[in-house]
């Protein structure tokens, strides 16, 4: 039946709203089943008390932000490798395939390379937090010192020790960034 005007139907005498519990002969009252809370839930008190992202939430935003971060400035890269390399007789239809070909091929190179870094970098951050039990600043430069420096690992000590320094340069250079940005840019 159509709503008319502003009144309740359930108070208009001549409207019966159907009710699929009705036969179930249930306990508690149907429409508690739908005020749901609009807060997050926890299964321990304790967990509401951190306000941070899980390892599973930063392993996915880590590695999928380096992803597509990766993919995006290798088809950058990309792209001007092609534009660079086209001939003189090249038709559009070639040009555009060199194109495709290019940064398709690049974005995917650095998308994987980046993507891993990102991984370790989560894993590592999760580590930490989890060893310290603190999420700041100097969690971020630890994680990002210790994905520098495994990730050069194999090309020696002073090598890895400079990917280390500029790991965790970097990581504490986003993180503060970022504390900036939210202290002066309102969103």
């Amino acid at each position: 039946m159509a709503h008319h005007g502003g009144s309740d139907p359930e108070s208009e005498p001549n409207t019966r709203l159907y009710n699929p519990y009705q036969d179930l002969n249930l306990q508690v009252p149907i429409n508690n089943l739908y005020k749901l809370p609009t807060s997050p839930e926890f299964l321990f008190a304790e967990e509401s008390l951190h306000q941070r992202r899980s390892w599973g939430e930063n392993l996915t935003f880590y590695t999928g932000s380096a992803y597509l971060g990766g993919s995006v400035s290798g088809a950058a890269v990309g792209l001007f490798s092609a534009l660079r390399n086209f001939e003189q007789g090249d038709t559009l239809k070639l040009k555009i395939n060199r194109i495709l070909n290019s940064s398709g091929h690049t974005g995917r190179s650095w998308g994987n390379r980046i993507g891993v870094v990102g991984l370790i970098y989560a894993g590592m951050e999760s580590g930490v937090v989890a060893v310290t039990d603190r999420d700041d600043v100097w969690s971020s430069v630890a994680a990002g010192l210790a994905t520098g420096a495994l990730c050069r690992a194999a090309r020696g000590v002073r090598s890895a020790a400079v990917a280390g320094a500029l790991g965790g340069l970097a990581a504490g250079t986003v993180v503060a960034g970022k504390q900036v940005l939210k202290r002066y840019v309102p969103l």
